[in-house]
């Protein structure tokens, strides 16, 4: 009967390589979600990301989902953040998820390109640049992100039974795949993209010409995590891998929401010798079942222990074309709209779930896209 029960309650959250058992140690009352924002100029090599409505609108990425959670509309930018035929950021996902159950939430500017008009923490570290042609950070800035993000992680796990961290930083999947290979990661071809065409072959020569201008060779900084991420990185993956650090320290728990980018930084922490005993990756169901990447494979490679949840958002069901575009290949995850998902599943005890959480996002979409789509 309870196991019944338990089936019923998460029908919508699928364990990508693991039994439902370990589900039960993520269980929430009163969790709290973390968006760390953050840059880097890699975006702006052509065919990198579909993120941004055009390359000038990259830089505002980050700053317009961030508004847009708290607001339902942007303040950095007119309208909402979406493509102009109507394929919308994943933040609405998140944005839903976090009404719906009124799950608390902070943003974290670690590194974005402009500013939002909202409260935020700032980590006070600069942007990275582009990886093909420069260092990625400075690394002052890497051991700054990380020591800020231990300190933050510890004071969230005091008030919070889980923490959930995720990300809004376009062209994030090309530099984690830089910092994997550094640390001696196979992640060529497995890591996921915005675009329905993966440009695999596009990532894979950036960060060889990259490790060539820098001289380093496949997993040669194993045993150096943070020049690493200096070299091939971005800003957000010390914060995240500090954040996560900081809460794990403390004995809490820790949710990574997000894709293959989550990756690189639980190859961070495990390099780090950071236990992870208390960590899962939660996705969409739209990244697990990319068939032209591979998360559980990349975990595997990293560690095989930690649990991957994806959440099923039925997006196929809808009835906005610009809603279906995720489970046709475009989007897919970003801004934590996976890990948000499954933890706002997991607070309301199966009272929610993939049904009522997508009735939920076209109201959102009904509310801020089509309105702004019509109005000149």
């Amino acid at each position: 009967m309870y196991e019944e029960k338990r089936q019923a309650e998460y029908r919508d959250i699928a364990s990508l390589n693991q039994s439902y058992s370990r589900l039960d140690e993520f269980s929430t009352s009163n969790p709290i979600f973390i968006c760390v924002i953050s840059y880097t100029a890699t975006s702006e090599i052509p065919g990198i990301t579909m993120a941004g409505a055009n390359g000038d609108l990259l830089k505002f990425t980050s700053a317009a989902d961030s508004e847009f959670l708290y607001y339902g509309y942007c303040k950095c930018i007119n309208g909402v953040p979406a493509t102009p035929d109507g394929k919308p950021t994943p933040a609405i996902v998140t944005r839903s998820a976090l009404l719906l159950t009124g799950i608390p939430f902070l943003i974290v500017d670690a590194g974005s390109k402009i500013k939002p008009y909202i409260p935020y923490i700032s980590f006070n570290v600069g942007s990275g640049n582009n990886i093909k042609s420069h260092d990625a950070i400075d690394i002052g800035d890497v051991k700054k992100a990380y020591d800020y993000g231990i300190v933050l992680g510890k004071q969230l796990s005091k008030s919070n039974d889980l923490v959930v961290v995720g990300e809004s930083i376009p062209g994030g999947t090309t530099t984690a795949l830089g910092v994997l290979i550094a640390l001696g990661i196979d992640a060529k071809f497995k890591m996921s993209s915005s675009m329905p065409e993966n440009p695999h072959v596009l990532k894979n020569d950036i960060v060889d010409e990259c490790m060539k201008r820098v001289g380093i060779s496949y997993g040669g900084l194993k045993d150096d995590p943070f020049k690493a991420i200096s070299l091939f990185g971005d800003p957000m993956i010390p914060s995240v891998a500090g954040i996560a650090a900081g809460v794990m320290i403390s004995r809490g728990r820790v949710m990574l929401a997000g894709g293959t980018q989550m990756s690189a930084v639980v190859a961070i922490l495990n390099s780090l010798r950071i236990p992870i005993d208390n960590l899962c990756i939660g996705t969409t169901s739209y990244v697990a079942r990319d068939r032209s990447s591979n998360l559980v494979d990349l975990m595997n490679s990293i560690c095989a222990d930690i649990p991957i949840y994806s959440s099923n958002l039925h997006m196929i069901e809808s009835s906005k074309p610009g809603l279906q575009a995720f489970a046709k290949g475009y989007v897919k995850e970003g801004v934590g709209s996976g890990g948000v998902s499954i933890t706002s599943m997991l607070r309301s005890k199966g009272s929610i779930d993939g049904t009522i959480l997508l009735k939920a996002i076209e109201h959102e979409y009904e509310s801020a896209l089509e309105k702004a789509l019509i109005e000149p």
